[in-house]
C-alpha cells in the first residue's frame, strides 16, 4: 500500500475525483508541454456524465490558462482502466499533435496512467486489517505505531497541516452563510443548526452540533472551498466533525488526534487498496462508507479502545453503508451528499458506542466487508455510479415546484 498521505490531500472542491485530480492532471501535462498553443481534453464515463456539475472543465481550463482548451465529452464511451478517464492532447500553431496523455482519475484525488502501476512506491508491509492485527499482537503496537513505522518522519507534521485545514474548513463553513453555486438553489444550513445546537439538553446538542460540523465542511466543498479528502471530497464533513467535536467536548489533545488520522488513514488505505474509494467505481459506500469506517475507528481509539474494537467499529461503519448508491443531483456534489455527510458522522459515532460496549469480537471481519463492498460495487448498475442516469439523479431533479423545498 502507498502512504496514507494519498488517503488525506488538501486541495479544492467540489470533487477529488472530478474536480482535483483532473487541476493535477492538467498542470502536470501543461508543464510537459511548455511549446503547446493549444490544447484538446476528451473526458470519458462518469467524469463527463457529471463534469459539468464537479467543474471538472472549469478546474482544467484554470490549470491551462493562459492556453486556450477545447472541452470534449463523451459519456457513454468508458475506457478499459477506469470510468473516469481523461486524454490530454498538446498542439502547436499548425495543428500539429505534439503529445497526447491518457489518465484516470480513480478517487480521492488520485490520478493514474498506464505505467502508474509500475512506478507506485508501495510503503506498507501488509494489505489487509487481519494481517496488521496480527502484526499488533506480536509486537504489543497499536495502529498508529504500525503508521509511524512505515511511513517517512515528516508524517505527523503533514498529519498535524491535514488537521488544521480540517478545522479551518469546520470554522469557516460555521461562519458562511447564502444560497451554494450551481443551479439547485439549495441554501447552507450548518450556521443554523450550529445555533439551533444550544438550545437542546447535551446529549442532543452533541448530536446537533456533530451535524453542523459536517454540514459546514460538506457546504465549504460544494462552494469550491478548501478541505481534506477523507478519503474522497464528497465525504471530507465526516472525519472532521467527528474529531472537531471530540477535541472541543472531551479536550482530547492535538497529538491524541493525529494519531487517531493516522490510524483512519490505515483503514482508508486498506480499502482504497483491496476494494475502492471511488463513488464512479462502487458508488457511494465507497466515498460516505469508508469515511464512515474511518471516523468510526479514529474515534474509538480515542475513547481508548482496543486493537479489536477499533477493527469492530471500523467494520460496522462500512458494513451498514453496503450498497450507497451514487446519484447526485444535477452532478453536483450537494444533494444528497451532504446531508449523507452529516447522517454518516452521527453513524461514526455509533458504531464507536457498539463497538466499546463488545469485547470486540464479532463475526465478520472488517477486510471481509471491505471485499463484499467491491463486489457490491461491481455488481451496482452504472447508472447509480456517478452517471446521473438514475436514482435520485433523475428522480431529484429540480422543478418550480420542488427547487426550494431543500
Amino acid at each position: 500500500m502507498e502512504s496514507i498521505k494519498s488517503i488525506f490531500r488538501i486541495g479544492y472542491g467540489p470533487s477529488s475525483s472530478h474536480t482535483m485530480a483532473p487541476r493535477m492532471a492538467a498542470t502536470q501535462f501543461k508543464e510537459r508541454t511548455p511549446e503547446a498553443v493549444s490544447y484538446q481534453v476528451s473526458l470519458y464515463g462518469s467524469l463527463a456524465a457529471t463534469g459539468r456539475g464537479h467543474l471538472t472543465d472549469v478546474a482544467i481550463i484554470d490549470a491551462m490558462s493562459p492556453i486556450p482548451v477545447e472541452i470534449l465529452w463523451f459519456p457513454q464511451i468508458v475506457l478499459p482502466i477506469h470510468t473516469n478517464g481523461m486524454k490530454f492532447e498538446a498542439f502547436d500553431e499548425g495543428r500539429k499533435l505534439l503529445q497526447e496523455w491518457t489518465v484516470y482519475s480513480i478517487g480521492g484525488g488520485k490520478i493514474i496512467d498506464e505505467n502508474s502501476r509500475i512506478t507506485e512506491k508501495h510503503i506498507y508491509t501488509h494489505t489487509t486489517i487481519s494481517d496488521i492485527l496480527e502484526w499488533i499482537d506480536e509486537e504489543g503496537k497499536t495502529y498508529w505505531e504500525y503508521v509511524q513505522d512505515h511511513e517517512e518522519s515528516d508524517i505527523w507534521d503533514y498529519l498535524n497541516e491535514v488537521w488544521q485545514v480540517m478545522q479551518q474548513s469546520v470554522r469557516e463553513g460555521l461562519e458562511n452563510e447564502g444560497v451554494l453555486p450551481g443551479g439547485l438553489s439549495l441554501r447552507r444550513k450548518a450556521a443554523s443548526y450550529y445555533v439551533k445546537a444550544s438550545g437542546y439538553k447535551d446529549s442532543l446538542k452533541n448530536r446537533c452540533q456533530i451535524m453542523a460540523y459536517a454540514l459546514a465542511v460538506s457546504e465549504q466543498n460544494a462552494s469550491g472551498g478548501l478541505v481534506v479528502t477523507a478519503p474522497t471530497c464528497g465525504s471530507a464533513g465526516i472525519i472532521p466533525a467527528v474529531l472537531y467535536h471530540l477535541k472541543h467536548t472531551h479536550n482530547f489533545s492535538d497529538i491524541s488526534i493525529l494519531r487517531a488520522l493516522a490510524t483512519a488513514g490505515l483503514f482508508g488505505n486498506v480499502v482504497k487498496n483491496n476494494a475502492s474509494i471511488s463513488g464512479a467505481e462502487v458508488g457511494c459506500q465507497g466515498e460516505v462508507g469508508t469515511a464512515c469506517a474511518m471516523a468510526a475507528a479514529a474515534a474509538n481509539q480515542l475513547y481508548g479502545g482496543t486493537p479489536y474494537q477499533i477493527e469492530y467499529a471500523a467494520e460496522m461503519g462500512l458494513e451498514h453503508h453496503l450498497g450507497l448508491t451514487c446519484d447526485p443531483v444535477c452532478g453536483l456534489v450537494q444533494i444528497p451528499c451532504i446531508e449523507r455527510n452529516s447522517f454518516a458522522a452521527l453513524r461514526a459515532f455509533d458504531a464507536n458506542l457498539a463497538s466499546m460496549l463488545s469485547d470486540g469480537k464479532h463475526f465478520v471481519s472488517f477486510d471481509k466487508v471491505v471485499e463484499t463492498m467491491r463486489l457490491t460495487g461491481k455488481d451496482l448498475p452504472s447508472l447509480y455510479k456517478e452517471t446521473a442516469e438514475g436514482g435520485l439523479a433523475i428522480v431529484g431533479r429540480p422543478t418550480k415546484k420542488n427547487k426550494d423545498s431543500k
